[in-house]
């Protein structure tokens, strides 16, 4: 398969670089002028787990193939897109024009509706999924991260189309396990309101590394995710469906937050995520955003607005 990874993103370089080893050809898309910038290698220092749960270290310099121009004839058969949720109406626009006969993986965290968010794109040329992976760039210019060994697929409330199945296939070649959601919008609003709910905390204590070891703020963690299922409950979403995702939120978390805690510190691919983790910018937006809809909506969210001093804008 003929890949362009969209952009020089954390999640395009470690999936773009997953999916090579695994023989199929990856070109990156980079702002006019990047690539020279970039150079012609990136330099990894990683962690897989997708064949060992504590990871097997991956120290390499990888030769990359940068395009600065992409036209509606090209003949990609899949283009990734993954982008901070605050800036992908601006990726989808500047992408469907020149999307030609490519499928596009939309592989990004979204609070907005999935289906209003593709409407730029040609319908039936959409697959949607979730990233294994994380990290950063060092001032260095390596990136350092994890490769976990799960991604998650899913669907709009439909079977996947021979277009999703040839992109499941591609990443099951390239050693990855999935997870299949057949209401796809519910899983990321979940998520995202998980991930609000953690950041109330790594962003009081100045990192996600501080949560490790503290079941303390993971436990406040939790009790904010828990005050924010209302409001995907208010979205439109049954939380029925989404019971084993919901289930850490919701059991006694005296239980889970010290088993948490243990987790993020002790299972080397999750530690190091933590660690490396280098765009606070998306914690606060994610935050931001979050309580922006719940006060539109009128759910009550005390413990996210009690964080707002943390990450509103100055």
């Amino acid at each position: 398969m003929k890949i362009l990874m969209f952009g020089r993103g954390v999640i395009a370089t470690i999936h773009g670089w997953a999916l090579e080893r695994a023989g199929h050809q990856v070109e990156f898309y980079v702002r006019p002028g990047r690539a020279a910038a970039y150079g012609d290698a990136i330099d990894l220092d990683l962690l897989d787990a997708r064949r060992r749960i504590r990871g097997q270290r991956v120290s390499e310099r990888w030769p990359v193939r940068y395009r600065e121009a992409l036209e509606p004839g090209h003949d990609f058969d899949l283009i990734v897109l993954s982008v901070q949720h605050y800036a992908f109406a601006e990726a989808a626009a500047f992408l469907s024009p020149r999307l030609g006969r490519a499928t596009v993986l939309v592989f990004s965290n979204l609070w907005a509706d999935p289906a209003v968010a593709a409407e730029p794109f040609p319908a039936g040329q959409v697959a949607w999924g979730f990233p294994g992976a994380g990290g950063g760039f060092g001032n260095d210019g390596v990136l350092r991260g994890a490769v976990l060994p799960t991604v998650f697929f899913g669907t709009l409330g439909r079977p996947p189309t021979e277009r999703e199945q040839a992109v499941r296939q591609a990443f099951r070649q390239a050693g990855f396990r999935f997870r299949e959601q057949p209401d796809f919008r519910g899983w990321l609003w979940i998520h995202f309101v998980q991930n609000a709910g953690l950041h109330t905390q790594s962003l009081k204590l100045g990192s996600l590394a501080a949560l490790a070891g503290a079941p303390g703020s993971v436990r406040e963690a939790l009790l904010a995710t828990r005050e924010l299922l209302p409001l995907v409950e208010a979205r439109g979403i049954d939380l029925r469906r989404h019971r084993a995702g919901v289930l850490p939120v919701r059991a006694p978390a005296w239980l889970t937050a010290p088993a948490l805690a243990w987790l993020f510190g002790h299972v080397p691919p999750v530690r190091l995520l933590f660690e490396v983790h280098a765009n606070p910018e998306e914690l606060r937006a994610v935050c931001r955003d979050t309580l922006a809809e719940a006060r539109r909506l009128g759910v009550a969210a005390p413990r996210l607005e009690a964080a707002e001093p943390y990450y509103r804008h100055d």
